[in-house]
Parts: structure tokens; C-alpha cells; sequence
């Protein structure tokens, strides 16, 4: 099992192969529908964005509230294909990776392939044991938004299994 660091560079990301199991270190971002929804408005306006998508990670994961003494309350992964109308616009950003559970569609799969990116897959029912794994958790958009909100969380050995990898191949896919 190797550790990646975030940023990814996209020569890390073609390295790895779908059905890699990984260790994740570094930031990642948060972010669900409703944020989804925020981030590519902003870029149709041709506004900036809260936070620099380049060599970026989105964990699509709604965190439960924090319990006292803890860092993030549960925080495990949301089901991806929800996100799939938003990933174009944020993969031509600069966005390299996407973490979440279940399959993606074609046109996804696709995309992904064409701008080098990764699509991990975190053990899903596993939100407390993930939530050990966070060393930091801040806020930092759309906080109207409840645990929908945007999170900058800093990760060390996120276990993580690449769904589909940068040359389009997927577990999913294999496994029919």
C-alpha cells in the first residue's frame, strides 16, 4: 500500500491502477450537492472560487456534528453518482481526484480519463473509523449550509482504493 501526498500531481495519478489500495495524506476538501451546485455557478460566472481546485482532492462526505474533544464527527463517504453532473466543470479546474462510494457513470468514467483524474473509494459504513484519520477540520465556505458546507480537513493515511483510475479503468466495470 503506498501513501500519496495532496496536492496529487497528475504523474502520481497516472501511476495508480484501479483496485490500488492507498493511504491519503495532506488536504482534502469536503463537499456535497448543494456546494456542487455553488462551486460550478461560480465558475459559469466566471468567479473564483473559495479555494484553488489545482492537484485537489473532493471527498464527497457531509460530516455529522462534532462531538466534543473530536476533531470531525463521522465522516464517511456519500454516494458519488449524485455528483456527476458537477465533475466537468471542476475537473477542468484543476481538480485531480474525487473520493466517494459507488459506481459512476460512463460519461464520468470518460471524463475522468480524458483530464487524467482519479476517482477513490472510501469504506463506506466506516465514518467514525475514517474520522480517526482527520487531524484537522476548519470550515471554510458556504457554512450556511450545515454539513453540507465546504471543509478543508487534513488527512494522514486515508485508506482509500482507486475506483477508476486516470486511463478510464474501473473496478465497477470489471466486476460485471
Amino acid at each position: 500500500m503506498q501513501t500519496i501526498k495532496v496536492p496529487i500531481s497528475k504523474k502520481q495519478g497516472n501511476a495508480l491502477n484501479a483496485g490500488d489500495s492507498i493511504l491519503l495524506t495532506g488536504v482534502i476538501y469536503t463537499s456535497r450537492d448543494q456546494a456542487h451546485k455553488r462551486l460550478v455557478s461560480l465558475i459559469k460566472k466566471g468567479k473564483n472560487l473559495p479555494f484553488n481546485l489545482k492537484g485537489q482532492v473532493i471527498y464527497y462526505c457531509g460530516p455529522t456534528s462534532t462531538p466534543k474533544g473530536k476533531v470531525i464527527g463521522s465522516c464517511g463517504p456519500t454516494t458519488s453518482s449524485r455528483m456527476d453532473d458537477f465533475v466537468e466543470p471542476l475537473l477542468k479546474k484543476g481538480l485531480v481526484a474525487m473520493i466517494g462510494k459507488g459506481r459512476r457513470s460512463s460519461k464520468v468514467r470518460n471524463l475522468i480519463k480524458k483530464h487524467k483524474g482519479v476517482y477513490f473509494i472510501a469504506p463506506s459504513g466506516c465514518g467514525v473509523l475514517l474520522a480517526k484519520k482527520v487531524i484537522a477540520n476548519d470550515t471554510i465556505c458556504f457554512s450556511e449550509l450545515g454539513p453540507e458546507s465546504i471543509c478543508e480537513l487534513y488527512v494522514e493515511n486515508f485508506p482509500l482504493i482507486v475506483g477508476i483510475d486516470s486511463k478510464g479503468n474501473s473496478i465497477y466495470k470489471d466486476l460485471r
